[in-house]
């Protein structure tokens, strides 16, 4: 062979010319979508963390996200159209549908979470189907807050307790599909805040006044108030502050009875929220309030103007106080933006994807900047620890537990509901002392200490106290102390597959051993007899590996069940 020819390369042919597109690349812009979406959000900045509000707007009229409407949004915000899209098809209160798609605007939903569940919620659900047809669209649901007042539904933007087929037929029938209206708060005069803008209180002394308290975090985790103050505290600026009212845990519905008080309910807590911001320097308080809560919003709103006209007169007192700024934001149909990182996601206008740790919200929050974040309960405490003392709450539990707890307590009881009583009590002084015992032909046979996450507990643990750090030993938490209590009507392996379900719905689906795991394992517990073996490896599984709380904890219930009713798995299902 010719090495000549050998190094001869031959010329590549040059590729024809592309010829040029008739129109742009991607979904375009009708001036009818552009002129639709700008006429509903015209009053909101353009701003991508206020993405999932300007979504809210698009539902809340149309009763459907549009895709010509999300594209005409994301030229409004300056995003990608698929962002837009993700975010809206993240969140369940959301749907997603074609341009000429026609669905009723009307969503009525159905909760068939536990207690709900337990009280025909699964009936309802299935009669709403078959009478509706058109005239709405009927969809399960998980937990509303509405568990005291079983079976819960929705109906638009109405929340429905004891909801039965007429009462839902009826409220569509005269067109009652708004919030309900409830009595306005009643004025305060932040009495606690002003001591503070004062200089009769220092930071240092609302902090000693934390600590004596035992005041804990009382979203789930318990961690000490006072030392999440101070980290955040500790930080360079600026800082923020979330409150978390996004209740969403089955069995879980205090944060609502706290916030719609009009006494001592949504002012009380601002009031403690602006108490953290001073003293923790944070330059705005973020109000994160779950979507079913259509009500208590409008209570909120009216109680925040309240607020904003009190800091206005504050600030002519003390011209040296800078009032934080204070946003209010709708959650939208998820579970995990509970999780305090998952719901500043949520707040920057993204998916609630949980975010992986370290770093801690403390020390990297909303925008990258140190956050204090606090469930709604325990700001509400701030004014009364410092207007009492840390002591006098300190004192106030049993059996050495310190503080007083708000419990949720549904199910088989006479009268559901929220009670405040005292650390430690147990289940049996509980249901005892507040509500009212069992009804009429029940005995108790196992109940949950925690709501979905927290476990079951058998009716020979009914004497243990229900406060954090007490259950452990037993596989159990108190979590948001929201107890539902069971009897011998109920089975726990029932119990532990509707909490299941309730996870495998909720997860965001970012990690593999909750997004699959949850799955296979509501698979595993509809067979007759369990396997054990399995679902023990499961568990394991979900708790080592699961990015965040709610694949951690899914396992809990199926675990009590395993552990305290062995004769409900080995004898498929008997009770």
């Amino acid at each position: 062979m010719d090495p000549i020819a050998c190094r001869t390369i031959p010329l590549r042919a040059e590729p024809a010319p592309r010829r040029p597109r008739a129109t742009p690349k991607g979904r375009q812009v009708t001036p009818q979508a552009r002129d639709r979406v700008q006429a509903l959000c015209a009053d909101l900045p353009e701003r991508r963390d206020l993405l999932i509000e300007h979504l809210h707007r698009l539902n809340d009229a149309e009763g459907v996200l549009r895709h010509g409407h999300l594209a005409a949004l994301a030229e409004r915000l300056r995003l990608s159209q698929v962002e837009v899209f993700e975010v809206a098809s993240f969140y369940h209160h959301f749907t997603v549908v074609d341009d000429q798609a026609e669905l009723p605007a009307t969503v009525v939903r159905v909760c068939t979470s536990l207690s709900c569940a337990m009280a025909g919620g699964e009936s309802l659900l299935a009669d709403l189907q078959g009478q509706l047809g058109t005239q709405a669209r009927v969809e399960a649901a998980p937990c509303m807050g509405l568990c005291h007042a079983a079976p819960a539904a929705s109906v638009g933007q109405r929340q429905v307790p004891q909801a039965s087929a007429e009462s839902v037929l009826g409220l569509l029938a005269r067109g009652e599909t708004g919030p309900r209206p409830l009595p306005a708060p009643v004025p305060r005069d932040m009495a606690q805040l002003r001591r503070l803008l004062s200089g009769e209180l220092s930071a240092d002394a609302v902090l000693a006044e934390l600590k004596a308290s035992a005041l804990r975090g009382l979203g789930g985790a318990g961690f000490p108030a006072w030392r999440k103050w101070e980290t955040v505290r500790a930080q360079p600026g600026p800082r923020h502050l979330v409150v978390n009212i996004d209740e969403g845990e089955v069995g879980t519905f205090k944060d609502w009875a706290v916030l719609t008080d009009p006494q001592a309910g949504a002012l009380q807590m601002l009031e403690g929220a602006l108490i953290a911001a001073q003293v923790v320097g944070a330059e705005c308080v973020w109000l994160y309030l779950r979507d079913e809560y259509h009500d208590a919003r409008q209570h909120l709103a009216q109680a925040l103007g309240m607020a904003r006209e009190a800091l206005a007169e504050l600030q002519q007192a003390f011209p040296a106080f800078q009032p934080p700024a204070i946003e209010l934001r709708r959650g939208a149909g998820a579970y995990i933006c509970g999780e305090e990182s998952a719901l500043i996601e949520s707040i920057e206008g993204k998916r609630g994807l949980p975010r992986l740790k370290p770093p801690i919200v403390a020390l990297h929050g909303v925008f990258g900047q140190p956050t204090l974040a606090h469930n709604l309960e325990s700001l509400w405490w701030v004014p009364v620890v410092l207007a009492r003392g840390g002591a006098w709450l300190a004192v106030q539990g049993r059996r050495g537990r310190s503080g007083l707890r708000r419990f949720s307590v549904s199910g088989r009881v006479r009268r559901p509901g929220v009670y405040l009583a005292p650390a430690g009590i147990t289940l049996n002084e509980l249901v005892q002392e507040h509500a009212g015992g069992l009804c009429e032909g029940h005995t108790l046979y196992a109940y949950l200490p925690g709501g979905a996450s927290g476990g079951i507990l058998p009716a020979s643990l009914a004497d243990v106290p229900l406060d954090f750090d007490t259950l452990a030993e037993h596989g159990c938490f108190v979590g948001s102390m929201a107890v539902v209590v069971l009897s011998q009507h109920d089975r726990a392996r029932d119990a532990a597959l509707n909490l299941m379900r309730f996870f495998e719905h909720e997860s965001c689906g970012q990690c593999t051993p909750c997004r699959a795991g949850s799955a296979r394992a509501v698979q595993l517990l509809q067979a007759p007899v369990w396997d054990a073996p399995l679902l023990g490896e499961l568990s394991q599984v979900m708790r080592d590996a699961s990015i965040c709380g709610l694949g951690q904890a899914a396992p809990n219930p199926v675990d009590s069940v395993l552990r305290f009713f062995p004769h409900e798995v080995t004898e498929g299902g008997a009770a």
